[in-house]
This record gives structure tokens, C-alpha cells and sequence, in this order.
């Protein structure tokens, strides 16, 4: 006889406990129980976990639920982010060095790097590195540490060690919020040191958001605009706030 699902939901929450993540696939071999259970199950337990990308992780981080859930944003303004990508894109050239931020947005711009480009990618995120990995004729370099649920991503010292080590032709950064006096922020601290840190290794900087991060604030401030060198964005940005952009040495990319 099978598991109730609050039963395989605790036995779900076990296993997390002891590895951090688990595939669907061998959460579903755990379980007794198909893959779509799995999924169906993890929908009726309110944040308690997280799905994206083939993977399983526990769901909200922080206290007060204020953690970023790529689960819940993954397809929020999806073809705004696709098209986002589509200008990011342009700046990917064989042979080069580049450093892809974690998110919902950054995906896009991770599959749209092309097969034997002899391209290194320097990444942080699961969802980030489960694309690059599969494309053949790219080198990937993985930094480690802490996993962090919130935004499937790692953070340690070490990492961040190992990042200031290496030379990034260019810097492919997310942002949650974009603001034109305050500044780019995000929604989860141990990002800051990461993306600060890429940004300063990096010949070319490049922010890459949909325009329905414009004058939103998030809780972690990392960077001002005119830190990057190009502005990637899909043709909802205002015609006027684009204006003062460019004024103010902005380079904004559009489709």
C-alpha cells in the first residue's frame, strides 16, 4: 500500500534535511510513487518545498517569508526576460571567460550560449549550471559553499576566493530591483559579495533584467547603475526613462 503524502512529505522533508536537494526523478524512486505525484504533491504544501529545473529543495529560507522563491518567479514576465536574454546574448563571443549571476532571468541568457564556443562559465546556481553543463564545447567552473534554497544557489568564503582569482571577459548580472537614484538591489544577502565581486573582476559589465524591475526596491543593494558598461532589457523600457539613461552613459541594449 502507498505513502499517504503528508507520509511522503515528511520522508521528502528527511532526505532534504540530510542532502540539501534531491532530483525529481530520485525523489520519486524514494517515494514509491510517479513523478508527477511528486510534483502534485510538492504544489499542495504551500512553500514548504521548491521545484525548478529537475530539483527539489526546502521551500522558503528566511524568517517572514521574504526569500526569493524561483519556483514562484520562474515564468513571471518570461518573454520579457526571454527577450532580456536575446540582447545579453550578443555580448557572448567564442573563446571567452564569462561569469552568468543566479535567478529566473539568467537561464534564458545560459541556454542561448552556443555549443562548442569554447566558452568558460563561471556560475553559482544549480539551475545555471544544469544548462550549462549539458552543452558540449563549454568549460564550467562551479562555485561551492552553503546551499541557499531561496535562489538554488552556493556562497562560502572559498568561492568567493576562487572568484577573485579568476579573469571574466564579461559579467552577466540579475538584479530584483532597479532603481534610477537608489541603485540595483536584490533580494537575498549572500548574493551582495558575489556579484560585487564579479563586477570588479570583470572587463565588461552587464546587467540583465526585464523592465518590471524599474523602481523596485529589494532589501540587498549591491551595485549602482553606472557600474555596467550595458544595460540588457526587452523594448518595455519608457522611451523617457531610456533617454536618461543614456544621458547618464548608460549603454542600453535592446531587441
Amino acid at each position: 500500500m502507498s505513502m499517504r503524502r503528508a507520509d511522503r512529505l515528511d520522508r521528502l522533508q528527511s532526505a532534504l534535511d540530510a542532502g540539501g536537494y534531491l532530483r525529481l526523478k530520485d525523489a520519486a524512486r524514494l517515494l514509491g510513487v510517479s513523478e508527477m505525484t511528486v510534483r502534485r504533491d510538492i504544489a499542495s504544501c504551500d512553500g514548504r518545498f521548491a521545484y525548478l529545473g529537475g530539483y527539489i529543495a526546502g521551500g522558503l529560507e528566511s524568517a517572514g517569508g521574504m526569500g526569493y522563491i524561483l519556483d514562484r518567479e520562474r515564468d513571471a514576465h518570461i518573454e520579457m526576460k526571454r527577450t532580456a536574454c536575446d540582447s545579453a546574448a550578443t555580448l557572448l563571443k567564442p573563446g571567452e571567460t564569462v561569469f552568468i549571476d543566479c535567478g529566473t532571468t539568467t537561464t534564458h541568457l545560459a541556454s542561448r550560449i552556443p555549443a562548442d564556443s569554447q566558452i568558460t562559465v563561471v556560475c553559482y546556481a544549480m539551475n545555471i549550471a544544469e544548462i550549462v553543463c549539458k552543452k558540449p564545447g563549454l568549460r564550467v567552473v562551479m562555485l561551492g559553499g552553503l546551499y541557499h534554497a531561496s535562489s538554488a544557489s552556493f556562497s562560502s568564503p572559498e568561492s568567493l576566493e576562487m572568484l577573485r582569482g579568476i579573469g571574466i571577459n564579461t559579467a552577466f548580472i540579475s538584479a530584483g530591483g532597479v532603481h534610477e537614484s537608489l541603485g540595483i538591489s536584490c533580494s537575498n544577502f549572500h548574493e551582495v559579495e558575489i556579484k560585487q565581486t564579479a563586477i570588479a573582476n570583470a572587463v565588461t559589465k552587464a546587467l540583465v533584467v526585464d523592465s518590471s524591475k524599474f523602481d523596485q526596491v529589494k532589501p540587498a543593494f549591491f551595485a549602482k547603475l553606472n557600474s555596467f558598461d550595458f544595460l540588457c532589457c526587452d523594448d518595455g523600457i519608457d522611451p523617457a526613462r531610456a533617454e536618461r539613461l543614456a544621458a547618464a552613459g548608460v549603454r542600453i541594449m535592446l531587441p
